[in-house]
């Protein structure tokens, strides 16, 4: 079942720039992320199609979030659960999903047109074992849930005064069905997208191409395609965070606001306060997501041999 989570004002950011920004505080879902409205959405809409039964398995190829999301539910609802990852993500979402008590699958990292891509790797397993594919990707039982619930409760906690939303996209689930609800209510709403480098979105909002330069340490989000939850995206703008910004802003937030939040959270954080820059003054609400805890990366973000490595150095804002 899921719960409104709260709507927290960034106080230190909110007064350098004379707006007001707020950050849907995500990582209070029980799954500890954004990615349990998809996970909530996807079973539902499943078990209304007849396509996953008492007892039945529930196989995704996930950054982490949305596995953890699933599998969660999957423990709430006596459903088994198959997770296949890339085997370079944070060691702490590994743990938690030993936790649920999940099947884990960890694949190395590869481009998508290569067959062993955790995406491909999922939806093979799901069919060899007559499994229920949860499809986070192209499943738009994903961006309705955020039409369902994220926008509307957005748009309630403004109390309809929204002036703009500022969110990354992996699957395009939130950003789709915040951005369809909130231009439904209020077509004059701002909606920017936020894009890690070494992702092709930006690009493809900018140019209408998709291509990409540079890498990233975020995880869960940037993507070179186009899915079917994304394609339901009402984007305005897109602009570039790179990871020296993001780990910047991660540090702020933790040390000024006291806001321990994950690397895409502080990718869509940074991303609302050169936004709020560009308007400097006019007290405008702006919002974003924090999707998930500082605490799932602890073993990166926290890490200055990691943080050394990357050439990451936290700079004040």
């Amino acid at each position: 079942m899921l719960y409104p989570t709260p709507l927290i004002k960034i106080s230190s950011l909110s007064e350098i720039t004379g707006c007001e920004i707020y950050g849907k505080a995500e990582f209070l879902n029980v799954g500890g992320s954004v990615k349990d409205r998809a996970a909530h959405g996807i079973i539902e809409q499943a078990e209304k199609d007849g396509l996953l039964k008492p007892g039945g398995t529930i196989v995704e190829g996930t950054a982490g979030n949305t596995g953890i999301g699933l599998a969660t539910i999957a423990a709430q609802k006596g459903y088994k659960c198959l997770i296949v990852m890339p085997n370079n993500q944070a060691a702490e979402k590994y743990q938690t999903l030993n936790a649920l008590g999940v099947e884990l699958v960890t694949v190395p990292p590869c481009p998508f047109a290569d067959q062993n891509h955790f995406y491909h790797t999922a939806r093979r397993l799901a069919e060899e074992r007559g499994a229920f594919w949860a499809n986070q990707f192209e499943n738009t039982a994903n961006f309705q849930s955020h039409y369902k619930t994220t926008g509307p409760e957005i748009w309630e906690q403004t109390h309809g005064k929204v002036d703009a939303f500022v969110a990354a996209s992996g699957t395009g689930g939130t950003i789709a069905g915040v951005s369809r609800y909130l231009k439904e209510k209020n077509p004059q709403v701002h909606v920017r997208l936020v894009d890690p480098m070494g992702s092709g979105l930006y690009s493809y909002v900018t140019s209408g191409e998709i291509k990409s330069t540079g890498t990233s340490i975020t995880e869960g989000i940037g993507i070179m395609r186009l899915t079917a939850n994304f394609k339901e995206a009402k984007i305005d703008d897109a602009v570039q965070v790179n990871d020296t910004d993001m780990i910047s802003m991660l540090y702020h937030l933790a040390q000024k606001d006291g806001l321990l939040v994950g690397t895409s959270a502080a990718l869509n954080v940074f991303a609302a306060y050169k936004y709020a820059q560009e308007h400097q003054d006019k007290g405008l609400t702006i919002v974003t997501v924090l999707c998930d805890s500082a605490l799932r990366y602890a073993s990166k973000v926290f890490n200055p041999v990691f943080l050394t490595e990357k050439s990451l150095t936290p700079y004040k804002l």
